[in-house]
């Protein structure tokens, strides 16, 4: 007995270290990627003006591409994360990643709308929805322990903030110095370095439920069945309609704020250091709401967020549009901007588990987008047909203050340590 306890002790120690390394290389890996993905779409924005000017097709129909790539970012992740279930994450990360790139990097050569429409609204943003939360997320909560899903989700959800505080001044700097079209199509080959995440990342979460069901004595579901019992749960589709909000509050932002800050007379580079606020003070909120995750209802957490963001769009409509007072509001927004992707995974796997996580993630991600369809096409049709985006703000106004009563009514299970007080009680 004496000579066994210290060998099992020691690899256990020995297991230890390695496993934590393992999870931050996973981390690494889904964050990293993220970053290089989001970072590029949401500095897209940033090159609107410059394609206006070279192709003459007006601000309503360059509008029209970033929006149709919103609806088709969030159009490609229930299918990429079901392809990502049962064949692997690393080949749908891959073809993702290579598919944003070739589509940033022949965006400056388009000159109609269509073309406009495929690379930016095809390629780049599908691509980007291959390689992009519902995957990337799904992946991190097969491969950390269960107790780290929360954290695990708002380091990776920080990953996407980190790439667009980066990639706006990376974006500026280009730009000054070898031209937009350059400089957009070194953003799109900045993609190609994800590509290694793919070793890392790869396996499915279908492998690990089918064995599950095995030694249960159980039958895993199919697609079909995990989204039919998805679609019958109203909390789940109380959680996809608040989504929906966030998607137009984002792509609204991500495509028009240096649009608006041009309207308030504010110099160029305040809409760049914007952005970058935006993706830095996002890292903040995305951290901090990992770690509250595991501490608070998650419903109450996404039904405070909404609410915030409601709230200081209204106090910035009130205020005067300075530089100091742009870039306050950036950093407010950047708290809540996708600090309300942890506690929406959170609840999808808490709902129905880590099998087909990435596919019902990807249909809540769908519902997103519709929104960031409306939120990038609306802002530029509003503004070309009244001169103004207030009308825009005062729209996203009512519908945060709808999504954070609509995510009151979602059944959520108790935390374990809600459970053991009231047993205790």
């Amino acid at each position: 007995m004496s000579n066994t306890e210290p060998s099992n002790s020691a690899a256990s120690s020995t297991a230890l270290p390695a496993r934590r390394i393992a999870m931050w290389l996973v981390l690494l890996a889904a964050g990293g990627t993220f970053a290089l993905t989001m970072g590029v779409r949401q500095t897209m924005g940033l090159f609107l003006s410059a394609l206006n000017t070279s192709t003459a097709l007006g601000i309503g129909s360059i509008s029209l591409a970033f929006a149709f790539g919103q609806l088709w970012w969030g159009l490609t992740q229930p299918f990429a994360g079901a392809v990502a279930d049962r064949i692997g994450t690393g080949r749908v990360i891959f073809l993702g990643v290579v598919l944003v790139a070739v589509g940033t990097i022949i965006t400056p050569l388009m000159t109609s709308t269509a073309g406009l429409i495929f690379a930016i609204g095809v390629l780049a943003a599908g691509g980007a929805g291959m390689a992009g939360p519902s995957v990337l997320m799904a992946a991190s909560t097969r491969l950390v322990p269960p107790e780290k899903r929360g954290l695990a989700t708002g380091i990776v959800n920080a990953g996407g903030s980190f790439g667009q505080f980066a990639m706006a001044p990376i974006a500026i700097g280009l730009t000054a110095a070898v031209g937009w079209a350059s400089a957009m199509q070194w953003l799109g080959a900045l993609v190609l370095l994800a590509v290694p995440a793919v070793l890392v990342l790869k396996g499915n979460s279908n492998a690990l439920a089918a064995q599950a069901a095995a030694a249960s004595g159980t039958k895993a579901l199919s697609a079909r069945q995990a989204i039919s019992q998805a679609l019958a749960t109203p909390s789940y589709r109380y959680l996809a309609a608040g989504f929906l909000v966030c998607g137009f509050h984002v792509a609204f932002l991500a495509t028009h704020l240096p649009g608006v800050i041009a309207a308030c007379g504010l110099p160029p580079e305040i809409g760049g250091w914007s952005l970058a606020m935006i993706g830095l003070f996002n890292i903040v909120g995305s951290l901090a709401m990992g770690w509250a995750v595991g501490r608070w209802r998650m419903k109450s957490l996404l039904a405070l967020l909404y609410a915030t963001r409601g709230l200081a769009v209204l106090i910035f409509l009130l205020a005067p549009k300075t530089p100091a007072v742009m870039l306050i509001f950036a950093a407010v927004m950047g708290v809540t901007f996708l600090s309300t992707v942890p506690p929406t995974v959170g609840l999808v796997a808490k709902m129905f588990g880590t099998a087909n996580m990435a596919m019902l993630f990807g249909v809540v991600m769908l519902s997103h987008q519709v929104g960031g369809f409306l939120g990038a096409y609306l802002g530029g049709y509003i503004f070309q047909a009244t001169g103004s985006y207030d009308w825009v703000w005062y729209i996203d106004i009512v519908l945060a203050a709808g999504a954070a009563l609509v995510n009151l009514p979602i059944r959520e299970a108790l935390l374990p340590k809600q459970i053991a007080a009231k047993a205790a009680a």
